[in-house]
């Protein structure tokens, strides 16, 4: 599995600078007044820094920019990358300077000089998040990934207000590594023995068989799962770390391959389909980061992991099949099994735990990226309080997220013909037509998200924090929203 960058705090010591290996990273003023620690570097530089500060191309560039001197005489780094920034930064101009250090660190580590900037831990946080790469299938040998070595004042509170951002991003590269494995790599038995392995974080792990799930009813779930060879199964994840109270529980989508099943997805593009299962591995990574940084909250992680592949024994169009809730459900599409995964677990979790609030992620409809794009995650809820929470926790984080409508007239287009409910609902409005068969299986006074995350699990193009592929959009919201809701007072 990929690993962050180690991160190092260490007192401020000018003279380490000059022999320093790899990148130096040095803040300076957006106008251009330089901190110490910029100062000798600007002498080991013989005055680079402040030829590029009194430049006219300097009074073009943006705070949160990185400018970047190869092979600076009188060092032996090979690079300065300098880093404009003012004392109190934005947020947003944090994470872009942040990223861009990310993308340009390389195996031989960065020296990270911040000088009097706030919120440091988050340019750290920015360039731990952006320096990814997914290597498990690689032949070559993997190189290292490199330290970042950070000079600053008080290097015991630097690391103390860091650490639980670099638990956070475990999570994160955790999900990354889970939703970039192909699918005869990560199948749902070695799916499962992975989320097993996190009981070393502190978790407790359960994982139900198919036998299990057949007593307790889930024929929604099971139908998916029945044309493949590999077994269907549900994983259940508890951190235990508040008080008496219900936890809040997190369900997730984790269909490991979609062929579309009978209903064959066409051939170009089903490759992708190995991200299929990111509602599951968002909400591992978020289990993963909660119990790293050992969070002081009760959350349940609950996820259905199925391989939905044609065969003489699949689930066929028209087929009617029960749900643990005991409604019928008519599979007109067997290509709509996400929805079928989840209701059986989203019951389930409602049943056995009683939460106090009910999550759902799921890559579930391309219909939400004609609508969302791939900057926005799909929000849908029947709380506003709790919806206005998730929303608020994704924006504040840079993890785009824009609520969707639901209603009667929404659900009357599942109905069917033959049973208590269609698994959809036609073309118009799919996104919201899934949500609201989702919602049937919703208890009464349950507050509840379904957050369809099918434009921003998997990108074709980088992000802020992440390179082309697995983004782990979605475990630093969850986690941002633990900690506002559930800890604040704890």
């Amino acid at each position: 599995m990929t690993s962050p960058a180690k991160v190092t705090f260490v007192d401020p010591d000018l003279d380490a600078i000059a022999t320093a290996t790899g990148r130096v990273a040095v803040v300076v003023s957006g106008d251009g007044k330089l901190s110490p620690a910029a100062r000798r570097v600007n002498r080991l530089s013989r005055g680079a820094i402040k030829r590029l500060t009194e430049s006219d191309s300097y009074d073009k560039r943006a705070i949160g920019d990185v400018v970047t001197l190869a092979y600076p005489v009188g060092m032996e780094a090979d690079a300065i990358d300098v880093v404009i920034l003012n004392r109190r930064s934005t947020q947003e101009q944090l994470r872009k300077a942040g990223a861009s250090l990310g993308k340009l660190m390389g195996e031989d580590g960065l020296l990270l000089l911040p000088g009097t900037l706030r919120d440091t831990q988050r340019l750290i946080e920015a360039i731990v998040l952006r320096n990814y790469a997914y290597k498990d299938q690689k032949t070559d040998e993997a190189k290292p990934t490199g330290t970042i070595t950070v000079q600053c004042a008080d290097p015991a509170q630097m690391e103390q207000v860091t650490l639980p951002l670099l638990a956070v991003a475990e999570g994160v590269f955790f999900t990354r590594d889970l939703v970039s494995a192909p699918a005869n790599v990560l199948t749902t038995t070695e799916f499962a023995n992975q989320l097993k392995a996190l009981e070393d974080s502190g978790l407790k792990v359960e994982v139900l068989e198919e036998d299990k799930l057949t007593e307790l009813g889930m024929g929604a779930l099971l139908a998916v799962g029945q044309g493949s060879d590999s077994p269907s199964k549900v994983v259940v994840m508890r951190w235990d770390g508040g008080g008496d109270e219900a936890p809040l529980a997190l369900i997730g989508k984790g269909v490991v391959f979609d062929t579309g099943g009978i209903s064959l997805k066409p051939a170009a593009g089903m490759e992708d389909m190995t991200m299929d299962m990111g509602g599951a591995g968002t909400v591992a990574g978020a289990m993963k980061a909660l119990a790293l940084r050992k969070a002081r909250a009760n959350v349940v992680g609950l996820v259905g992991l199925v391989e939905n592949m044609p065969s003489g024994n699949a689930m066929r169009p028209g087929d009617v099949v029960t749900s643990m809730k005991g409604d019928t459900i008519e599979v007109t599409n067997t290509d709509a099994e996400g929805r079928l995964v989840l209701c059986d677990v989203m019951w389930y979790a409602q049943d056995r735990f009683k939460p106090q609030g009910m999550i759902d992620l799921a890559t579930l409809t391309g219909a939400i990226i004609i609508g969302l794009g791939h900057h926005n995650a799909g929000v849908f809820s029947n709380d506003d309080k709790l919806c206005n929470a998730l929303t608020k926790a994704a924006n504040s984080v840079g993890e785009g997220a824009w609520r969707m409508p639901l209603g009667d007239a929404y659900a009357k287009q599942l109905k069917s013909r033959v049973a208590d409910v269609n698994n959809v609902g036609g073309r118009p409005a799919g996104s919201i037509t899934a949500a609201e068969f989702l919602h049937r299986f919703v208890k009464d006074d349950m507050p509840w998200c379904h957050i369809d995350i099918a434009g921003v699990a998997s990108v074709k193009a980088e992000t802020t924090f992440a390179p082309t592929g697995a983004t782990g959009w979605g475990v630093r919201a969850l986690d941002q929203l633990v900690q506002t809701m559930m800890e604040k007072d704890a």
